[in-house]
């Protein structure tokens, strides 16, 4: 992934930050499913959308932060994330799910603004290590 542009995210607002998360994640998530050698859009579709989906977000972010995994500061931007008030309604999924969902792209979004490339890397391969394990436990 490029560095990322020079923007002053301690300055950005929750939702910002979770905007610029949800297109980070979505960009590993594709490449992570180009890699594995999948070609057919229809498939690649629904495969990200078990790792793209809110519940699946939520899930995972959950997961984590019962893990221990986020620091002190990673867990303060998730709660700020958590608390946004977004001003729109989900469609397939409940507020709460919703609101868990972009507290996980608010801290990716935070840590690929602060250039923070280790410990995003870090997140997101620890984001779809649970949610695969999740998949296997169904």
């Amino acid at each position: 992934m490029n560095l990322p542009p020079k923007v002053e995210y301690k300055q950005l607002n929750s939702l910002a930050l979770a905007y610029m998360g949800d297109a980070v994640y979505d960009v590993y998530i594709r490449s992570r499913l180009l890699e594995s050698g999948k070609t057919k859009p229809y498939k690649l579709h629904v495969e990200a959308t078990r790792y793209v989906s809110a519940k699946a977000q939520a899930y995972a972010l959950k997961t984590i932060i019962e893990n221990g995994f986020l620091t002190e500061r990673e867990l303060d931007v998730a709660r700020r994330g958590r608390n946004a008030k977004s001003g729109t309604v989900p469609k397939n999924t409940d507020v709460q799910t919703y609101r868990h969902s972009t507290a996980l792209e608010a801290l990716i979004g935070w840590l690929y603004l602060a250039g923070d490339q280790d410990r995003l890397e870090a997140l997101i391969e620890q984001v779809i290590a649970v949610i695969e394990e999740r998949g296997a436990e169904k």
